[in-house]
């Protein structure tokens, strides 16, 4: 019976603390309360809460790292399984984004509203800015936002969850693929995807989100040869 009520009271805490990181209280890449806090707030033990804390981190939602604390590293089980995934080759990388985007692309085009238009339209001009202005982080950074909008206009909870585990991968292989030393107008450009998304078209947006991504395999086939 004390086994039974001790696995049911580090379920709570697990429920606890998984709440915290959904909801954004803990958001990602935040350094979660010391053991001694945890203890204090959740009225638990010392090996109650190791032991939650151990079980979120297998799920790949919690990081331990020795010296350092525990950080959140996903929002969800799901997302946490895919981040575990983010060193993965640029290959395989740019394949699954192609998987996810194409889908996201066709799906957004039908789905998006106004405000989902308005709002891929001023991150998309942020990038271009950035890219204009040779601002290469910034760059990074808008261009990823930019697909992970679009893909949540999709309005498929599952597909943007898998894709928003993924952001890190995709960040990566943004800031691998972008040529510094290029002419600006050589650069790969998303407007064409997003006039198919506001006129919506969804093979044409479809088309044109696997576009790029197939280019980037090309290139990268080339190189490896």
């Amino acid at each position: 019976m004390a086994t039974t009520r001790r696995t049911g009271l580090v379920e709570q805490v697990i429920d606890q603390m998984r709440t915290l990181v959904t909801s954004g209280e803990w958001p990602i890449g935040r350094r979660i309360p010391a053991e001694p806090e945890l203890v204090t707030a959740l009225g638990v033990g010392r090996n109650t809460v190791r032991e939650a804390v151990r079980a979120l981190a297998h799920a790949g939602l919690l990081e331990v790292r020795q010296g350092d604390g525990t950080f959140v590293r996903a929002t969800s089980e799901l997302s946490g399984a895919v981040r575990r995934l983010c060193d993965a080759e640029l290959r395989d990388v740019l394949e699954v984004r192609h998987a996810l985007e194409v889908e996201g692309a066709r799906l957004a085009a039908v789905r998006r509203s106004e405000e989902d238009l308005r709002r891929l339209t001023e991150t998309l001009a942020e990038r271009d800015a950035a890219l204009a202005a040779g601002e290469w982080d910034r760059m990074v950074v808008t261009d990823t936002a930019f697909h992970l909008m679009l893909v949540e206009c999709s309005q498929n909870p599952v597909l943007t969850e898998l894709y928003r585990g993924f952001t890190e991968a995709v960040k990566a292989s943004v800031a691998t693929t972008v040529d510094s030393e290029a002419e600006s107008d050589r650069h790969i450009s998303h407007q064409d995807l997003l006039a198919a998304v506001r006129d919506r078209d969804s093979e044409r947006a479809a088309r044109e989100a696997g576009g790029f991504i197939e280019e980037l395999l090309s290139t990268l086939g080339s190189a490896e040869h």
